[in-house]
């Protein structure tokens, strides 16, 4: 059928003077080509007809004086190269209501493209731009294919599409729209590959939860919120309807979950993915640098991430909350501001393949009543724990690898676990168990550990079947008081300490376990302990091979010890039961060999060994260090420690605060040691001053004192603020605040500007989280840190008010004043004479003079002011050397006054 062909142009023979009178001639098929110009018209088409811009795109306009510039209704007309221009009163452009129109190459602005009811239209390589609302939207029942397109500078969102409508949407962009990018919702569905979708005011995709789009090969990047936030439709919280697996779970061919598939998140303004009471899988995607956690579910939703990247983020690389449930299959995260992946609430989640690596916080750290299962996962290079799990949460897991985690490389506390065929290797502390459960233990290794291989925590009960624990820096297993873990088929080489430390009042059953190569004691059991020993062997020890202290009733039973020098030390007041012993190889064999009704009395003449004892924390792990010489070298570092306090320049107060409380102190200890109580005292400190008066400084010489004094383990600072305490979503602060606790465990944990916890004028802050919390914790370890909270005076007191806990916690405060001018002078000399430098006595009066006339106003940084005026100084020196010839030694070195800097107004 031959096509009939109409022009439209403002003059000339045999034209429409109007678009609009061409449509109303024209019957199907007809093809009006438009000539270039302006119509001020509103098109209406329900027909096969096609309307062209003869001359090409942009030559074309089609204005609408009020409402749409043009309305489909019906049929299957074409728009190609026309520039549509709606009436800019914030309503559609083009609206597409029917039949099934194409616009090919067309560009639309000051208004929408709503594609709506039935209509199932095709947009090929258009452009949108100046809409209101949305650039296009799609709802109704209607269908749309979108293909190369541009939407932008829309007012609202980029793409919608709503109700029971679907779309199919490839090559395309969206970008500099002030809400979403793409917003699906309702029971809408759609598939969009290959688009791209920037610079966006909300999220770069928002899905509400009935929706069901397909998102494949997409690059979402520089969002203000979210990359793609997913959650319920009608946010009320209810929780989300369980669903079929996904292999039963299609309806019409659609995929019951929403899916992303080879997509990159990058750049976002809050977490990359959020996914709230609702059911998603991201498969071979990309999320990185984003503004907030990597990816998190929350709220009853279900979450599966396969062969996933979660990188370069500064929060938490996965994030589980509330009853959520995520599945994660070979996937990595890596390089993370806080924790590699958090769980919390009552939350389900399984790692299976997965690596986590280099993260700030623990790696795969577990809270609340959480249950996480690791599967075949490697951990790497974490700043704190590898695995952490606390609370009433439980961990499983299986052929996993921890390694080099700076902490623990699988701490339980208060949790339960169950570890089977695990590998923890390099870390500070292999594995600690400190819990009312009996966690398990399977055929696992922990080989270097920096300190204990494996620690049960004081009352701590735990099943220890098969494994290793391979050349740990201190003891290989530590039993602390009152613990009784049953302990089997286990093989402990080249422990830097004891191979078994069994410590007072601890109550284990062993069996069957090997001590080789250890640098002390093969077994060693500390004052009172106990417990079972059957089956086992020890050699090559550098101490005797047992060590059983005063009032220690061991029973020994088939032990066999070889190739050691001595096998057997033993407390004049030590009641051990030794049951068919034998020594093989022994130098000194004071061991007995034949069955005892009673215990056993060492030989005449036996040497004893040293008892090694814990340093650090009481029972904290790190065994077979002599505290008994620590005490004595501490004792004698008071002297030392307190003449370098007095040497700080000025702080004449603080300095007797410090030696009033050292004094204190050590009479309080040496009440302890002689069985007298302790007067009530709190080590806690309020350092109330301005900036730069030496509050650090102070509180590090604090904690060496404290443990020079034997009352604290290591006495190092571990120095935090706001930002290393409170989280940046709930159920964050919690355990970011106990990390930072934990790793000041045994020394002083500094809170510069403590007083930010509790911003002015804002009562519902996360920081009271953070209050609260350090509370608790300042109560569960009263013994094992101190704690310092620092800032300017006026605002301690708000913090100090804040919380009941607090005041009763800091009793004391010292004031630090700010530098007089004559103190700042003294730092500055301290500073030239360690960068060999000379101040003369003029350069001296000219440097008290600069310092009278600075204004000490907020900005005004005490000691950082003095080091920046003689950095300064250096400056102007060297400005002034450089230009002679042959500087002698004094030009090189003397300061002279018009080195000190101008006052500046």
């Amino acid at each position: 059928m031959k096509r009939t062909v109409f022009r439209v142009a403002d003059r000339g023979w045999g034209t429409y003077r109007s678009i609009t009178a061409a449509l109303r001639a024209a019957d199907e098929r007809t093809e009006i080509r438009v000539q270039p110009g302006e119509y001020q018209e509103s098109l209406v088409l329900d027909r096969d007809v096609t309307v062209v811009a003869e001359k090409g795109p942009g030559t074309v306009r089609v204005r609408a004086p009020h409402g749409p510039a043009v309305n489909v209704t019906g049929g299957s007309p074409v728009l190609r190269e026309l520039t549509v221009v709606g009436a800019g009163d914030r309503g559609p452009a083009v609206v597409l209501g029917g039949g099934a129109p194409l616009l090919d190459r067309c560009a639309v602005s000051r208004g929408r493209i709503e594609i709506v009811r039935d209509a199932a239209a095709r947009l090929l390589s258009c452009t949108v731009e100046d809409a209101a609302g949305s650039g296009v939207h799609v709802t109704g029942t209607a269908g749309a294919v979108v293909e190369d397109c541009v939407i932008r500078a829309t007012t609202g969102h980029g793409l919608t599409v709503s109700d029971a409508a679907r779309a199919e949407v490839r090559r395309t962009t969206i970008e500099r729209v002030t809400g979403c990018g793409i917003v699906t919702a309702g029971e809408s569905g759609g598939i969009f590959e290959d688009c791209t979708v920037r610079h966006t005011g909300d999220a770069a995709v928002l899905v509400h939860s009935h929706a069901r789009p397909l998102l494949r090969g997409c690059r979402l990047h520089d969002s203000t919120s979210e990359g793609v936030r997913i959650t319920r439709a009608d946010g009320t919280g209810a929780e989300v309807a369980p669903r079929p697996e996904p292999d039963a779970a299609t309806a019409g061919g659609q995929e019951q979950r929403i899916r992303l598939e080879s997509c990159e998140i990058f750049r976002t303004g809050k977490e990359g993915v959020l996914v709230d009471a609702a059911e998603a899988r991201l498969r071979d995607c990309h999320v990185r640098e984003t503004g907030g956690a990597g990816v998190v579910v929350s709220g009853g939703g279900r979450l599966e991430l396969e062969g996933t990247r979660v990188v370069d983020v500064p929060g938490t690389g996965l994030a589980a909350l509330d009853d959520a449930e995520l599945l994660v299959r070979d996937s990595t995260v890596a390089r993370t501001g806080a924790n590699g992946v958090h769980a919390s609430g009552r939350c389900s989640v399984v790692l299976v393949g997965c690596e986590i690596s280099t993260t700030t916080y623990t790696a795969v750290n577990v809270g609340g009543n959480a249950r996480t299962v690791l599967r075949g996962c490697t951990v790497r290079d974490s700043a704190q724990h590898g695995v952490g799990v606390e609370g009433a949460a439980n961990l499983v897991a299986e052929d996993t690898r921890v390694e080099r985690a700076r902490m623990t490389g699988v701490d339980v506390h208060e949790a339960d676990a169950v570890l089977r065929r695990c590998v923890v290797s390099e870390a500070d502390t292999g594995i600690r168990l400190e819990t009312g459960h009996r966690p398990l233990l399977e055929d696992c290794e922990v080989l270097r550990a920096a300190r204990t291989g494996i620690e049960v925590a004081a009352g701590t009960g735990a099943t220890v079947r098969g494994g290793r624990v391979e050349a740990p820096g201190s003891a290989g297993v530590f039993l602390d008081e009152g613990s009784e873990p049953w302990i089997e088929d286990l093989a402990i080489s080249g422990a830097g300490g004891s191979g078994l430390v069994i410590w007072s009042g601890a109550n284990p059953r062993v069996r069957s376990v090997t001590v080789a190569g250890a640098a002390k004691n093969g077994v060693y059991v500390g004052d009172g302990g106990g417990g079972l020993l059957e089956d086992c062997t020890v050699s090559a020890t550098g101490f005797p091979a047992v060590y059983v202290g005063a009032k220690a009733a061991p029973v020994l039973r088939r032990l066999v010890v070889r190739d050691v020098d001595e096998d057997l030390s033993q407390d004049d007041d030590a009641a051990a039961r030794f049951e068919l012993c034998r020594s093989h190889g022994v130098r000194i064999a004071t061991l007995p060999v034949e069955a005892a009704d009673a215990a056993v009395t060492p030989a005449v003449g036996a040497v004893h060994a040293m008892a090694p004892t814990l340093g650090g924390r009481a029972g904290a792990g790190t065994a077979d260090q002599e505290a008994a010489d620590q005490e004595t070298a501490g004792e004698d570092q008071l002297p030392e420690l307190l003449a370098e306090l007095d040497r700080l320049v000025g702080l004449d107060g603080v300095k007797r605060e410090v030696a009033s409380m050292a004094k204190l102190m050590r009479m309080v200890k040496r009440r302890q040691e002689a069985g007298l109580q302790p007067p009530p005292l709190s080590r806690h400190l309020i350092f109330a001053g301005n900036p730069g008066t030496g509050k650090t400084t102070v509180a590090r010489l604090y904690g060496r004192l404290l443990a020079a004094l034997g009352l604290l383990a290591s006495g190092h600072l571990v120095e935090a603020d706001r930002s290393a305490l409170v989280g940046e979503y709930v159920g964050h602060t919690a355990p970011k605040t106990t990390a930072a606790f934990q790793r000041a465990l045994g020394g002083v944990l500094f809170i510069d500007e403590a007083y930010a916890l509790v911003p002015a004028g804002q009562g519902n802050d996360f920081g009271q989280e953070a209050i609260s919390t350090l509370v608790k914790l300042m109560e569960d370890h009263r013994d094992d840190v101190v704690v310092i909270a620092a800032g300017y005076p006026d605002d301690m007191d708000r913090l100090i008010d804040s919380n009941p806990g607090l005041a009763s916690r800091f009793t004391r405060t010292l004031r630090f004043d700010d530098y007089s001018s004559a103190d700042l002078v003294e730092i500055v000399e301290h500073q030239a004479s360690q960068h060999e430098y000379l101040v003369q006595p003029d350069t001296v009066h000219a440097l008290l003079g600069y310092f009278d006339a600075i204004e000490r106003t907020e900005r005004f940084g005490n000691g950082r002011t003095a080091r920046q005026a003689f950095q300064r100084m250096t400056e102007q020196h060297a400005m002034r050397v450089a230009d002679l010839d042959d500087p002698s030694d004094e030009d090189l070195t003397v300061l002279q006054p018009a080195d000190v800097p101008a006052v500046v107004a």
